[in-house]
């Protein structure tokens, strides 16, 4: 079984992303498809007056501040136009998709952060009023139902908190807890760049392989923005049983494939 991550930078190619995704599924191959959508979601709270904010933590990682109005334009874009535009590609290739996000069935669950701790201008400050969490439980026996019967899953954030209340979780980390708890032989986690860059943008300076043992460093040295979050991913993956993770491209024209093959980076 395949998990394939596939992000919501801009260059995105997800009419690729569905044609791999079917021509695999033909093969044989069982998958889980897992997405993003945050320059669409940009994008549109820009034209509803509710611009997207975002905050670093202080080890580093950078978050999009999530308040409940936020919730809600988050699901409109991630679940709404993005998860059913997927599903009604699919379909029109011949894939049984079934697009669900987190909070259906309970199938990603985990603890709210009402409050994070950030850094602005070199002091940090607490943030209060935030739907953000972690996916800390998956629901297996819903998507065994689902693989099962034949059906592909599209996968979307947010969760759902313990509490009930929907929760905005990083897609990267969300797919590896899945990857995880279905035993997956690989997760796929697909980009707007062509993997693990030494010297980013430069994409001439792809890392082709990394050892689980020099993720936290070259996630020091090498991956800024949103590629250490994935690394992050990846190493919570490995930790928990996955055998690979593989970073690709999501602009080309078959981006799991060429993946797989060894085009982007392997760590393992």
């Amino acid at each position: 079984m395949i998990i394939v991550k596939v992000g919501g930078g801009e260059g995105i190619n997800l009419e690729a992303v569905c044609r791999d995704a079917a021509e695999l599924l033909g093969q044989g191959e069982q998958l889980v498809l897992v997405h993003g959508g945050s320059h669409r979601t940009n994008q549109v709270a820009e034209a509803l007056g509710h611009p997207p904010q975002f905050v670093t933590s202080p080890s580093g990682y950078t978050s999009r501040l999530t308040d409940r109005r936020t919730i809600g334009i988050f699901e409109m874009v991630y679940c709404g136009e993005i998860n059913k535009g997927i599903v009604e590609r699919l379909q029109a290739l011949g894939v049984d998709a079934v697009g669900l996000s987190g909070v259906d069935g309970g199938l990603w669950s985990g603890p709210r952060k009402d409050a994070i701790r950030v850094v602005e201008n070199g002091r940090q400050r607490i943030v209060r009023d935030n739907y953000t969490g972690r996916v800390e439980q998956v629901n297996t026996s819903l998507l065994k139902i689902l693989l099962g019967g034949g059906f592909l899953p599209v996968l979307t954030p947010p969760a759902i908190s313990f509490e009930g209340e929907a929760i905005n979780v990083d897609g990267d980390r969300a797919a590896a807890a899945t990857a995880a708890a279905l035993g997956a032989d690989r997760l796929v986690v697909l980009s707007n760049v062509p993997g693990v860059l030494r010297s980013f943008p430069d994409e001439s300076s792809l890392i082709p392989r990394i050892s689980a043992a020099e993720l936290n460093q070259v996630a020091e040295d090498a991956a800024g923005g949103r590629m250490r979050i994935k690394l992050l991913a990846a190493g919570e993956a490995l930790a928990a049983g996955v055998p690979q993770v593989l970073i690709g491209d999501a602009r080309c024209e078959n981006p799991i494939r060429e993946t797989l093959n060894g085009s982007g980076t392997l760590i393992q």
